[in-house]
């Protein structure tokens, strides 16, 4: 039991303490007076007394404090499982809920941590691998160094430039080290020369395109053609061969508006919102195949939150998904 838990001020509560020991004692040795009890006993019984008090009233008030004491060692070598356990509302009682709070934050960065080293790991190794097999059986003769084997080599150096080239963006990006570099934008010319560029990978591809010549946007052209790139690389790898793909930009409300559809089978109602996290794919075997890492949407996400701005993906009708980025805008559409 502990009667002081409610109160939601340590002040208030140390005052409660302080005035109750002040009135045992006074009552105490009031009665002690009355019952003739000796004047050397009356202090040692309302000073006992006192201190039982004190004792029930203050009953876990420091409880907290204790354990968050003990937790920290084991917090340092990394042992982020321990809590502290109280229902005081007070300075403690929040102290403890922060302290939780941040244990768990700790826990799930180092989640995290190891995941990226792990799915860095399996990234690197798989064109490491496939690389170190060709040129061994090259060495050895098992294979001749025809024009093929070359260029099956110089796919694999270019998977691994682009997740060494994208963990390095992300890591930026995530670290705030990535200052933006803000301007006015013309949103249809920053459309198609991202086009221009996806076709350099894509030389297929068709987009159709939704935005006014006139629709104008502050902020960093590069980053933001980077997302646009990546959103329709995102497009065309999850999409297929015969993939449509369409983006739309529109100004409303002080609001930018900017949606990149695909048809391809979609991404399932479950899954879109994971589908921005590190290395995560919707479909893994498309993606690998492909050569996708799974950063492409977590760099697009990162430099969306660096607008203030926010991403989701939505099912696209009849078929397909829908990548929709909104960003606050200072522009409107000129007339």
């Amino acid at each position: 039991m502990r009667p002081l838990d409610r109160i939601r001020s340590i002040k208030t509560k140390l005052s409660i303490v302080i005035v109750v020991a002040v009135a045992v004692t006074a009552v105490t040795s009031t009665l002690g007076f009355r019952l003739g009890v000796p004047l050397w006993l009356r202090p040692l019984i309302s000073a006992s007394l006192a201190l039982l008090m004190v004792q029930f009233l203050a009953h876990g008030m420091t409880r907290p404090l204790r354990a968050m004491a003990s937790a920290a060692p084991s917090m340092a070598r990394g042992d982020y499982s321990l809590r502290v356990h109280t229902t005081a509302v007070d300075e403690v009682g929040r102290l403890a809920e922060a302290f939780n709070h941040m244990a768990a934050e700790l826990a799930e960065t180092e989640r995290q941590r190891r995941d990226l080293v792990a799915n860095v790991s399996h990234e690197l190794r798989t064109p490491i691998s496939a690389l170190q097999a060709t040129l061994e059986n090259l060495v050895d003769g098992v294979a001749a160094p025809d024009s093929a084997t070359f260029r099956a080599m110089h796919a694999q150096t270019e998977r691994l430039g682009r997740l060494v080239r994208d963990l390095l963006d992300l890591s930026r990006l995530e670290s705030g080290a990535t200052q933006l570099r803000i301007e006015r934008i013309s949103l249809r010319d920053l459309v198609n020369r991202a086009i221009e560029e996806s076709r350099l990978h894509h030389p297929d591809l068709g987009v159709a395109v939704a935005v006014a010549p006139a629709l104008v946007f502050d902020g960093d052209p590069d980053r933001l053609h980077q997302a646009i790139v990546n959103l329709l690389d995102n497009a065309v790898r999850y999409g297929g061969d015969n993939a449509s793909v369409r983006v739309d930009a529109r100004c409303r409300h002080r609001c930018l508006r900017v949606e990149v559809s695909d048809s391809g089978p979609g991404i399932p109602s479950g899954e879109r919102g994971r589908v921005f996290e590190r290395f995560y794919r919707a479909d893994h075997a498309r993606a690998v195949h492909r050569g996708g890492a799974g950063l492409g949407l977590a760099i697009v996400r990162s430099i969306v939150e660096l607008h203030n701005g926010a991403i989701r993906a939505e099912a696209n009708e009849p078929r397909g998904c829908r990548m929709v980025i909104e960003l606050p805008n200072r522009q409107e559409l000129a007339a």
